[in-house]
């Protein structure tokens, strides 16, 4: 049984992976928890994709804004009330992390800019600098809308000649990242033949699909996270 001193993690959880894939592989909010593990924290999840927010920032000890299929720049009821709680996190120190959608509607909020990206899309094990470190990281990713203009007073922490704004640092204890460190590679193969050739051209996922035997760094990243949460 958990003890009752474990950190909470609130994670808001921004779309739904849905039919074959989600019974196969779970939800966003599974995938976050078997990153981080499950006997690591304490959990509660939010569907504000359903309209369902927290009461406040302090209602949680850490927390996580999930990808989506849906952009950030879309019209729906939830985004607007998703934004003003993202900043009230920002402003409150409570320890915030956004991955893929969750990094582009906190850098939305912030006052940065989200569009598609007109060469198309990121997918497969995509390599980026992590300017924090100096070294370079493999992370599986899938998106086509990324971060066109960073936030004032954000640094920018990881980046590739695709996608420039790849990470970014609110401060201390809030950061987000465009790729989903959350994933598996048999997650993402089964992704992306769902959509080869129907969404994303057929050349396009074979070279996707090629990338996924390809050496990554999640378990890296999955130690990274752990601690921010645990340190912070």
């Amino acid at each position: 049984m958990k003890s009752s001193k474990l950190k909470k993690i609130g994670i808001l959880q921004t779309g739904k992976v849905g039919g074959d894939l989600g019974e196969k592989y779970g939800e966003f909010p599974e995938m976050f928890i078997t990153l981080l593990g499950e006997e690591t924290f304490d959990y509660e999840i939010f569907p504000v994709v359903e309209g369902v927010f927290p009461n406040s920032p302090d209602e949680c000890d850490g927390w996580i804004v999930t990808g989506s299929k849906h952009g950030a720049y879309e019209d729906h009821s939830w985004i607007a009330p998703l934004e003003e709680f993202i900043r009230q996190l920002v402003a409150s120190g409570v320890p915030t992390l956004g991955i893929c959608f969750g990094h582009q509607i906190m850098a939305q909020a912030m006052g940065g800019v989200v569009e598609k990206h007109p060469s198309g899309w990121g997918i497969g094990v995509q390599e980026y600098k992590d300017l924090e470190t100096g070294t370079q990281a493999r992370l599986l990713a899938f998106h086509q809308d990324q971060v066109i203009t960073a936030p004032k007073g954000t640094e920018t922490t990881h980046t590739s000649d695709f996608c420039t704004y790849a990470g970014l640092r609110y401060s201390k204890t809030c950061f987000s990242l465009q790729p989903h460190p959350e994933h598996i590679p048999e997650f993402s193969h089964d992704l992306l033949m769902s959509r080869r050739g129907t969404i994303i051209p057929e050349e396009v996922t074979d070279t996707a699909l090629n990338s996924l035997d390809s050496d990554n760094t999640h378990k890296e990243y999955a130690h990274r996270l752990r601690e921010f949460f645990l340190s912070n």
